[in-house]
C-alpha cells in the first residue's frame, strides 16, 4: 500500500482524476475507512534487488574540494618537463575558469611517481600506504562533469542534478532496497575536515522521495546523533509509554488519511528508540582492539577521517546500506600555505593514506570486501596550469571539469585495471570518457538496480538518479 500511496500522491490532480475517476475515488475512500492502512508496511524493510546484486553496501569516500589528480594518480612526465612554461593557446580557447586570469603557466607535479603492484599502477609518493593496495582497485582516469563550482558539482554527483531538491544516492538505494539493519539508519553520513562539504546537507537529502530515506549524520564526539537521547527527567520506560501513545494517534491519522509521511513518522520514532541502544555501541571505536585502532590511525573521541573509516567498517558490518564519508580540505588553489600543493596537500594525504589502506585490508580480511563497494574521489578535477591568483607564489590548481580520477574497489569490481586516459598534459580525456550519470548507473547496477527503471514520479516527470532523460552507460570495463 505504501508504494501505491507514494505514487498516487506524486501525480498531478489532472493525471489523478483522468486515471481514477470520481466514482472510484469515493469507492476507495469507503474501502479505506473499512480496512484502514497498515503500519506493518515498513518502508525500510529489506527488499530483493531487481536482479542479482554484486554489492550489499557502499562506502563512499568523498574528498570535498576536489583533489588534484596530477599529484596523486594521473602522472604526466610531459607536464613536468614543461613546468612553468606558458600554457598552449589551444587549452585556453573558449574555456571558462573559476579563478585563473590572463595567460597561465603549466604546472608539473613536484612529487615523484612510481609503478606499484602487479598492475603497475602509477601512484604518487604522497600515498605510500595506499600504493600497496592498488591491485584491489579499478582506476577511472576519464571522469568528467559539466559543473566547475563545488556545490553544484557535488549535488550533481550525489543527486543527479546540479540544483537543490534532488534525492541523494543513498536515499535512492534505501528507496529501492530498504535497510538490512533495523536498529541503525540505513544511510549514514560521517564528516571530517572541520566543516560540512560545500553542497551542505542537501547532499544527503531525500528531495522528493519520502523522508524516511533521509541520510543521518553521525558524530564521533558528543552525542552521535542529535536528539535521539531521552530528555532530562525521562527514562527509557517513560519514553516507551510516550511513544506507544503517540503511535496510537499516528495510526489513527494514517487510517483516516493514508498519508505515507505519517507512516514515515511512526517508523522513524520507533527507529530512534531502537537507536538509543545500538548507536552508542557501534560509534564507540574504543571497543576495537588497540592494534586495530593503530592500524587505522584512529583515536577514540576525535573527529577524524581515520575514525570515520573505522566506523564505516563497523557500520556496514552491522547491515548499514550506505555510508558516506565527507572529508573537507582538498580545494588546492595555492593562495597560501593553507591550500597549496606543497605544504597543505601532503598533510591532507597523510590524513587519509593509512586509514584508506587499512579500510580496504580490514574489509578484505573479514570477507566484507566481497559484498561492499568502496568508492574514492572528488567532485571534479584540477587544471594542468598553476592558478597564481593575485600573483600568489604558492603552487595550486584551479577547478577543472574536463577530467579527473576516481577509483573503486570491492564487490563486483575488476581488480588492478584502469579505465580511460588523458592527454600528455592531463587536460582533456583521450579515451574512455565516463560521465557522472555513467558512474551512478554503474553503482546502481552493482547493487542490483536498473538505473532506467528505478524511478519516482514527481512534477510530471519520471525522476531517476541518472536524470529524467536516462542518458547513461554502465561501465562494464571495470566490472568483474
Amino acid at each position: 500500500m505504501h508504494q501505491r500511496l507514494v505514487r498516487a500522491r506524486s501525480q498531478t490532480r489532472r493525471q489523478f482524476l483522468k486515471n481514477t475517476g470520481i466514482g472510484a475515488i469515493a469507492f476507495a475512500a469507503m474501502l479505506q475507512r473499512d480496512a484502514g492502512a497498515t503500519v506493518e508496511d515498513n518502508p525500510l524493510t529489506p527488499r530483493s534487488p531487481q536482479f542479482p546484486a554484486k554489492a550489499k553496501s557502499i562506502i563512499y569516500l568523498h574528498m570535498s574540494g576536489a583533489p588534484p589528480q596530477h599529484e596523486l594518480f594521473d602522472y604526466k612526465p610531459k607536464l613536468v618537463e614543461l613546468n612553468m612554461k606558458p600554457c598552449p593557446d589551444d587549452l585556453l580557447k573558449n574555456q571558462r575558469f573559476a579563478f585563473i586570469k590572463g595567460h597561465p603557466k603549466l604546472l608539473g607535479t613536484p612529487y615523484q611517481f612510481a609503478r606499484h603492484g602487479k598492475s603497475g599502477a602509477w601512484v604518487s609518493e604522497l600515498l605510500p600506504h595506499f600504493s600497496k593496495q592498488v591491485d584491489e582497485v579499478a582506476f577511472v582516469k576519464s571522469m568528467w562533469t559539466d559543473q566547475f563550482n563545488h556545490a553544484p558539482a557535488e549535488l550533481f554527483l550525489y543527486t543527479g542534478s546540479s540544483r537543490n531538491g534532488g534525492a541523494a544516492m543513498g536515499s535512492w538505494l534505501l528507496y529501492g532496497l530498504g535497510s538490512e539493519s533495523q536498529n541503525l539508519p540505513g544511510f549514514v553520513v560521517l564528516i571530517s575536515g572541520g566543516t560540512d562539504p560545500t553542497g551542505g546537507k542537501a547532499l544527503w537529502s531525500t528531495g522528493y522521495l519520502p523522508s524516511v530515506y533521509q541520510g543521518v549524520q553521525c558524530r564521533t564526539s558528543g552525542e552521535p546523533i542529535l536528539y535521539v537521547n531521552n530528555p532530562k527527567g525521562m527514562d527509557r520506560d517513560s519514553r516507551r509509554r510516550s511513544l506507544d501513545a503517540l503511535r496510537k494517534l499516528n495510526e489513527s491519522e494514517l487510517k483516516d488519511f493514508g498519508d505515507p509521511e505519517t507512516l514515515t513518522r511512526i517508523n522513524q520514532y520507533e527507529l530512534a528508540f531502537r537507536m538509543q541502544m545500538a548507536v552508542p555501541e557501534v560509534m564507540d571505536i574504543g571497543r576495537e582492539p588497540k592494534k586495530m585502532q593503530e592500524f587505522y590511525g584512529a583515536q577514540p573521541g576525535a573527529a577524524s577521517f581515520a575514525n570515520n573509516c573505522l566506523l564505516a567498517r563497523r557500520l556496514v558490518e552491522r547491515g548499514v546500506r550506505y555510508v558516506q564519508l565527507y572529508d573537507w580540505g582538498w580545494d588546492c588553489h595555492g593562495t597560501g600555505k593553507g591550500d597549496d600543493i606543497v605544504y597543505h596537500l601532503p598533510q591532507k594525504c597523510k590524513e587519509i593514506d593509512r586509514p584508506i589502506a587499512a579500510l580496504l585490508a580490514d574489509l578484505k580480511a573479514r570477507g566484507l570486501l566481497d559484498e561492499t563497494l568502496v568508492i574514492w574521489g572528488g567532485e571534479f578535477g584540477r587544471t594542468s596550469m598553476n592558478e597564481a591568483r593575485g600573483g600568489s607564489k604558492f603552487l595550486g590548481r584551479d577547478h577543472h571539469p574536463h577530467c579527473f580520477t576516481i577509483w573503486l574497489a570491492g564487490a563486483g569490481i575488476k581488480k588492478g585495471v584502469t579505465l580511460g586516459s588523458t592527454d600528455e598534459l592531463g587536460y582533456f580525456i583521450t579515451e574512455g570518457k565516463t560521465s557522472i550519470h555513467d558512474l551512478q548507473a554503474t553503482v546502481l547496477h552493482l547493487m542490483g538496480i536498473d538505473a532506467w527503471k528505478h524511478t519516482f514520479p514527481y512534477q510530471g516527470l519520471q525522476n531517476r538518479l541518472i536524470g529524467p532523460e536516462g542518458e547513461a552507460t554502465i561501465r562494464h570495463e571495470i566490472l568483474a
